[in-house]
């Protein structure tokens, strides 16, 4: 788990790295080459559209986003200026594009790309219609994210949370909070479970797990977020076509449904999907209200709010003030006083469910069960917010001890880079058009209401000390990802917009710079996410579904499986296929933490089979049977040394 750097100089120069190295300087030099042709026609149009400070600024983000922070000064200007380099390259490599099309074919291109994307009118109060065009992007992100959480992840978790998560949504399938704990706790313990007297239970908010819980119901749960990807691509649409114009809209949510961010989000267990759904229909329901002047869509809107504080209260707070400011005049029209009231009372009243669940797993209302955990586990206040020594929980990705605002600026690098490279997956990075709107101050009324979103989301978390790692993108930021995508189209506007050029591709500059948009990311499409789903995402953090596959190979049946390694990832990869009953006619899987605790277990379990199985970090590839199936009581007369 780390955030991706260039390799240094000298490793770049040593096979089999070398011919990459040797390519890029081919490309390099051919793009040098390309540029000086067309240096007159490029320095008019930069003349025309940008002034001195506008560069100064585009620069200034183009190159402090192109690379993470690391703690190696001197590595970190050379990652800075690799990176940078990488991005100036592609960006004039697609400038080339953009110039070389031929008029004849920007020709045809033209009346095809407006009649698809439809007019630009400026919008009305009312949603725009969900047509063909955004059914087929809504199945694309449905399928091609149903087809990677298959394939690439397996249907499998592969980070701490999500195995949480799992084990959650199983015991709310069978209506329960709590279970039974397991007779030898130690070897079924892993993270946010929690052991409290006799009884065992999963620590994380309850919205998500509940929602999985459907999928786990329909045998299914590694569809649920694709699904969800599907329909918030919808409810993306049906928002921004009441703020912006069809085109805009349309625009937006191509670029959405081909965002590496977006899909591979779609593919997880993670919470940030269902949330983003919350998010944006609650939104949709303020709008609709606004519109209708019906007080039901309060009510809809306020369920959708109470929803979003379940799955992760932190959001659930931002986003129902902004939404509430927005209900009452702030940068739109006021609501009637009776939807006002719906959102509010809707709110409460399902937000307000996190009170039972509180009182009867931590025994205090206003008390998170999470934090009961974490401070037992990491410290008084490791998961707290706000600034303070006491903070964090000792990861590797913690910048350092405790939270300050220099560890929140830290942590906005790595947000910032992060969404540099996975938004588009542009090799000229994704934040240049969304720079380019801010520093031109060219902008709409709804853009006001982006800006302000990704405002919010940014300020409210750098007060907390974790930047939620790189597992996928600026994942604590990603309520700002239809915002960005948003920015982005109206920045690519603005950009096209530019008149009196005397260039002699004005009339086409518009189609000429959607067309080069769109082939980066179809470009993204044939690279980016092929090197993630291998590279990274197939069997990440070296969590592997192997052991079912052994188990069904292997009848183990009802059997007691020990799992040798570390707790993450060999041991929580196999506890996550465990019966919620320890005395099932099924596989039971333990981790085999020490001699105390296998003998306890061999003990509990004497009349069962026992097979020993080593896991990723030992065998450095799939699960592996060292011993099996053999007697419990032999294995534990071994242990103790008797004849």
């Amino acid at each position: 788990m780390a955030y991706q750097h260039y390799r240094a100089l000298n490793e770049l120069t040593n096979s089999p790295y070398g011919i990459y190295l040797v390519i890029f300087i081919a490309q390099l030099v051919l793009v040098a080459v390309g540029i000086y042709r067309y240096r007159h026609t490029i320095q008019v149009w930069v003349a025309k559209r940008f002034t001195t400070w506008q560069l100064l600024g585009l620069a200034l983000v183009f190159v402090l986003a192109s690379a993470a922070l690391s703690r190696d000064v001197i590595f970190y200007l050379y990652d800075v200026i690799a990176a940078s380099t990488v991005q100036a390259v592609h960006l004039a490599n697609g400038i080339l594009i953009i110039l070389a099309m031929p008029v004849p074919l920007v020709g045809r291109i033209q009346p095809i790309g407006e009649k698809l994307m439809g007019d630009t009118q400026p919008p009305t109060v009312k949603p725009g219609r969900v047509d063909r065009f955004v059914l087929v992007l809504a199945a694309w992100v449905v399928v091609a994210a149903a087809l990677l959480s298959y394939f690439v992840y397996q249907a499998h978790p592969h980070i701490p949370d999500e195995v949480a998560y799992l084990v959650q949504s199983q015991f709310l399938a069978q209506g329960k909070l709590t279970l039974p704990a397991p007779p030898v706790p130690q070897a079924f313990d892993f993270y946010l479970m929690q052991f409290s007297g006799d009884q065992w239970y999963p620590v994380p908010p309850v919205g998500w797990p509940a929602v999985l819980a459907i999928g786990q119901l329909a045998g299914a749960p590694w569809l649920v977020n694709p699904i969800l990807g599907g329909i918030n691509l919808i409810l993306a649409y049906l928002v921004l076509s009441s703020l912006y114009s069809q085109r805009v809209s349309r625009l937006s949510v191509l670029l959405l449904a081909l965002s590496p961010w977006y899909v591979f989000m779609a593919m997880n267990f993670m919470t940030h999907t269902f949330t983003l759904t919350c998010a944006l229909a609650a939104t949709l329901c303020v709008i609709a209200a606004r519109w209708s002047g019906k007080s039901l869509w309060g009510w809809i809107g306020g369920f959708a709010l109470g929803a979003l504080s379940l799955i992760r209260p932190l959001e659930g707070l931002l986003i129902a003030v902004l939404l509430g400011f927005w209900a009452i005049g702030v940068g739109g029209r006021r609501l009637k006083l009776a939807a006002i009231v719906g959102l509010v009372a809707g709110t409460i009243l399902v937000g307000g469910l996190v009170i039972p669940y509180n009182l009867a797993l931590s025994g205090k209302a206003s008390v998170f069960p999470i934090n009961v955990y974490t401070d037992q586990r990491y410290g008084v206040n490791s998961n707290a917010y706000g600034f303070g020594s006491d903070r964090g929980m000792g990861w590797p990705l913690d910048p350092n001890l405790g939270h300050s605002p220099i560890d929140g600026l830290i942590n906005a690098n790595l947000n910032t880079f992060s969404i540099n490279i996975e938004l588009f997956g542009w090799g000229m990075g994704s934040l240049l058009f969304v720079s380019y709107l801010v520093l031109s101050r060219r902008y709409q009324k709804s853009d006001y209401l982006m800006l302000v979103t990704i405002a919010a989301v940014f300020i409210v978390f750098f007060f907390y000390y974790f930047s939620g790692g790189p597992d996928f993108g600026a994942r604590y930021w990603y309520l700002m990802i239809v915002p960005l995508v948003v920015l982005t189209v109206r920045g690519l506007q603005n950009l096209a917009s530019g008149s009196g050029d005397g260039l002699s591709f004005q009339e086409t500059s518009n189609t000429r710079l959607v067309s080069g948009v769109f082939l980066l990311s179809a470009i993204t499409l044939i690279t980016f996410f092929p090197w993630r789903v291998t590279d990274k995402y197939f069997s990440y953090l070296n969590m592997r579904p192997d052991v079912r596959q052994v188990a069904g190979d292997n009848n183990f049946g009802r059997s007691l499986v020990l799992i040798r390694g570390n707790s993450h990832p060999d041991y929580v990869s196999a506890a996550v296929y465990n019966p919620l009953s320890f005395d099932a006619k099924a596989p039971i899987y333990a981790w085999d933490k020490d001699a105390e605790t296998r003998d306890q277990l061999l003990a509990y379990y004497a009349d069962r089979p026992v097979w020993v199985i080593e896991g990723p970090t030992l065998t450095g590839g799939p699960y592996r049977i060292i011993q099996g199936p053999v007697s419990a009581i032999d294995l534990l007369s071994e242990s103790s040394g008797k004849p």
